[in-house]
């Protein structure tokens, strides 16, 4: 089984540089979308095989997430039940029989960390709503989790180190959060891969030399690791700044 995670950076502007086509070419069971910046009704899906799920944020043309599965879930959630943070539109829970699928598009903490705190925030209760899923049964965590934890997870380490997604607090939480029992399933395969990112800045001719980041992931609960069989990135796969990312379960 085929999992697939995507910032798309607009569903719309995806749709109209081939999102159909991949969708065909990479045929997942199930698609995970994040910065989809639409509201309902402003895109035409026409995928009959899959049910799709939104969330949107209250803000027009901003962040958002949307599952799109062929296999129908026990239940869905959205947001993480705390006011604050669900105006974003940036969580999607769906329940299978074995396990929990989140969808997150994690706050940035844009130029000059302006978001930072809130953003540290964030994490503690984003963390806390995860391990109170993994209670009762394992989960999956996809999404653009905007943070290159390792210096291997993006190629200029030393020139971004107070920069948003790699400074000392964000890579930290990202710590914590694989310390209370989950795994980043990339580096569970490839620990030591290097110039593996998933995003590439639009300045510079950044994606054409590789000089990007890895910040989307699917992050398992540890004793789920040994339902996984591979964990991949598809670089080659265009529309967004953002390349597709994904997992096969056995």
């Amino acid at each position: 089984m085929k999992l697939i995670s995507w910032n798309v950076n607009g569903l719309r502007a995806v749709i109209k540089k081939g999102f159909f086509d991949s969708m065909e070419l990479m045929n997942p069971d199930i698609i995970c979308l994040q910065e989809i910046k639409m509201q309902e009704g402003q895109a035409v899906i026409d995928l009959p095989e899959y049910e799709e799920y939104y969330n949107y944020a209250v803000r027009p043309g901003y962040s958002g997430t949307a599952i799109f599965t062929k296999i129908t879930p026990k239940s869905v959630s959205y947001g993480l039940d705390i006011e604050h943070h669900d105006n974003e539109g940036r969580v999607i829970t769906l329940e299978f029989e074995d396990y929990y699928l989140v969808n997150v598009y994690t706050p940035n903490s844009q130029r000059k960390l302006e978001r930072l705190e809130y953003r540290m925030e964030w994490e503690v209760d984003f963390r806390n709503y995860l391990k109170e899923l993994d209670k009762v049964k394992p989960v999956i965590l996809c999404g653009d989790l905007n943070v290159a934890h390792k210096e291997i997870d993006l190629k200029n380490p030393s020139t971004n180190r107070k920069s948003a997604g790699f400074t000392d607090e964000e890579r930290g939480k990202m710590t914590d959060l694989l310390e209370a029992g989950f795994t980043d399933t990339f580096r569970f395969f490839y620990p030591d891969k290097t110039d593996a990112y998933s995003w590439w800045s639009y300045f510079a001719k950044s994606r054409e030399r590789n000089v990007g980041w890895r910040i989307d992931y699917f992050v398992v609960s540890d004793r789920f690791t040994d339902k996984l069989e591979d964990a991949f990135i598809y670089p080659e796969i265009m529309g967004s700044d953002h390349c597709p990312v994904g997992i096969i379960l056995k």
